[in-house]
């Protein structure tokens, strides 16, 4: 086994913990509960579920999916988080090797697993994962530099690459943001009611914290198509009414920004260099 796959099935593991975690935030943070204490409990019966019962998805598939006291049901979804989580983790080493950049792809996947099945589930955005990851974004852009992109024709060149980054990533993060937030206010006022949620605009804000304009506005693109269609062909199948059904856009918006990090052309093409 290479240095570079140990150093990333490490990062594996690692990812399968944090998506333990990312289960507890998905669940308490919409309904205003403290992700520290109490410690995981069971959801039907609230009893404390044990350590060697809370081991990322090896837990899961010892007890056949169901809790050991009261044998309720445990949803798919918290092996899947950690599956997913791990997974990335693996994937931004492989990408990126052991350095800085990796170290930032795991905490931005980590952000958006999370994002993408709190709205999925509870058509909830928490501000400490928009907010905060956007604060986060800003601060790493300046400490990781990112490539820029519009910056160098509104910042002068002989600027250090920290300051030209994190004019990126502010770019990147509050244009498309306003863009979003200025569509939602004119369907509001053209038809009545909400056609967006806020936490959308905090969401597409801290992509582009992370990723700068390039990144932001290629995830805005692929994240409104996949809404377009998918969620059009999800309300068809499952017959919902589709003037009153309310899409999880950020569960788009997130599966759209796991695209560009892994999957880009190089710079000399003109096309996303998103890291």
């Amino acid at each position: 086994m290479s240095d570079i796959v140990l150093v990333a099935s490490i990062a594996a593991l690692f990812g399968l913990l944090i998506g333990s975690f990312l289960n507890v935030c998905i669940f308490r943070l919409p309904r205003d509960l403290s992700v520290v204490h109490p410690r995981s409990f069971c959801i039907a019966c609230e009893k404390q579920i044990a350590w060697y019962d809370n081991i990322p998805v090896f837990s899961y598939l010892i007890l056949g999916a169901k809790c050991r006291n009261c044998a309720a049901p445990v949803s798919w979804r918290y092996p899947a988080v950690e599956l997913i989580t791990g997974l990335l983790f693996f994937a931004s080493v492989m990408r990126f090797g052991a350095t800085p950049d990796a170290i930032k792809l795991c905490i931005f996947c980590a952000l958006i697993v999370g994002l993408t099945f709190m709205d999925f589930e509870e058509r909830i955005l928490a501000d400490e994962f928009t907010v905060g990851g956007m604060i986060f974004g800003f601060l790493l852009s300046f400490f990781v530099p990112m490539p820029t992109f519009i910056v160098h024709f509104i910042l002068p060149s002989s600027w250090r690459e920290s300051f030209l980054s994190l004019g990126e990533a502010l770019l990147g993060g509050l244009l498309p943001a306003f863009v979003l937030w200025g569509i939602g206010e004119l369907y509001y006022r053209l038809r009545g009611r909400e056609g967006l949620g806020f936490g959308d605009v905090k969401m597409i804000a801290m992509i582009g914290a992370f990723y700068g304009l390039q990144g932001s506005l290629l995830t805005l693109i692929l994240g409104s198509l996949a809404g377009s269609v998918l969620g059009l062909l999800f309300i068809a199948l499952s017959k919902k009414d589709a003037t009153t059904y309310e899409l999880p856009f950020g569960s788009f918006l997130g599966v759209a920004a796991l695209i560009p990090p892994f999957f880009y052309v190089e710079a000399s093409s003109g096309i996303v260099v998103p890291w």
